[in-house]
């Protein structure tokens, strides 16, 4: 099987975007490429993992979570 048949290469199924400024600041979340809300913690995305039915066991899994603009520990903007 070579990389392009491989069932594990592709997008995470949840991407978490840039910090946005705003009172407070927050992240964009995706699940599955659609737009399910805003997080202003990480408990936010663990949040709305769990209402996509998605169990998240570490959040530094780029094949898990893929985070934009900054890593877990990114809240306020730059």
């Amino acid at each position: 099987m070579t990389e392009i048949d491989s069932p594990h290469i592709g997008s995470p199924r949840i991407l978490v975007l840039g910090v946005q400024a705003g009172p407070p600041p927050f992240r964009i979340v995706e699940i599955d490429g659609q737009v399910v809300g805003e997080a202003k913690a990480v408990t936010d995305v663990l949040e709305a993992a769990a209402a996509f039915g998605i169990t998240v066991h570490d959040l530094d899994d780029p094949d898990v979570v893929r985070w934009v603009g900054g890593d877990k520990f990114t809240w306020k903007p730059h």
